[in-house]
């Protein structure tokens, strides 16, 4: 596997977007998390069903943003929860909300780290469960260095749970995403310097530099698999949470997909794999 090329500086400028975006993230309609203070949970219906049950187990949810997938599973059941995000204002944030929400540092906890450095971050050696993804993986430039991270992680007769967006979308043009005008196989860096957010694109920002990879199916699930985990399953899903290109309509479910006219293609991927009791 070809390694990924990209500037010196890609963990620098990736931290100071994110940093800035954080207090935009947690004002914006998209993550509502004001309403997310009133329901506590924020999971989407397919990663519950594909998780499955979660009550007593502990769980560790990687590249965490500010903590509202990682609380909601604690709502759901999960004995213990820890965040693990390289954004100290995102953290700083979620520790609020956990406080906000009554939840001493037993239950759940944040740490600010690198994904790569989790392994000597996070206070415990493994967790029932280690949750990631939902545009995590293209912010990092090296994927069998990530799976072998996470896959550490994992407990005796616990498993990775992966649910991402999918690389093809990648290769798509942006109005229609019905044409492939991109290298799906690229392994250079995408570069972009774009003002504003996905919760709100004409927000006025300064740090806008962003430094992110592609990481093609096979090489996912490829690297998975050689860190000794078991592939439980590869699941890919026709609808995806945003706008991502133009002609894609919103359901009455929430999710964005093609018009039904239109033939479908994978938006969405999720991954399970085990590590034998």
């Amino acid at each position: 596997m070809r390694p990924h090329t990209g500037p010196d500086d890609w963990r620098e400028a990736n931290r100071a977007r994110w940093d800035e975006r954080v207090p935009l993230h947690l004002e914006s309609d998209h993550y509502d998390h004001e309403g997310f203070r009133r329901t506590r949970d924020a999971i989407r219906p397919f990663e519950a069903a594909e998780v499955g049950e979660v009550t007593g187990r502990s769980l560790l949810h990687l590249q965490c943003h500010f903590g509202q997938d990682t609380l909601s599973w604690l709502h759901r059941g999960a004995s213990r929860v820890v965040g693990l995000d390289f954004s100290e204002p995102a953290v700083d944030a979620a520790r609020g909300t956990a406080a906000e929400l009554g939840h001493d540092t037993d239950r759940a906890s944040f740490v600010a780290a690198d994904v790569y450095d989790a392994a000597e971050a996070v206070p415990d050696d493994s967790y029932d469960i280690v949750y990631t993804g939902i545009g995590a993986l293209n912010w990092l430039p090296d994927v069998v260095r990530w799976a072998e991270t996470a896959a550490s992680l994992v407990a005796p007769g616990g498993f990775l749970y992966l649910a991402e967006f999918h690389p093809l979308c990648d290769a798509l043009d942006d109005t229609t995403g019905s044409r492939v005008v991109h290298d799906y196989f690229s392994r250079d860096a995408w570069v972009e310097e774009t003002s504003g957010t996905y919760t709100d694109f004409d927000a006025p920002t300064v740090h806008n530099r962003a430094v992110e990879w592609q990481h093609p199916i096979g090489d996912v699930v490829s690297a998975v698999a050689a860190t000794g985990l078991r592939i439980e399953f590869l699941h890919e899903h026709d609808m995806t949470l945003f706008q991502r290109f133009g002609a894609l309509e919103r359901g009455d479910d929430g999710f964005y997909r093609l018009p039904a006219d239109r033939p479908r293609v994978p938006l969405m991927y999720s991954l399970k794999a085990t590590r034998p009791a």
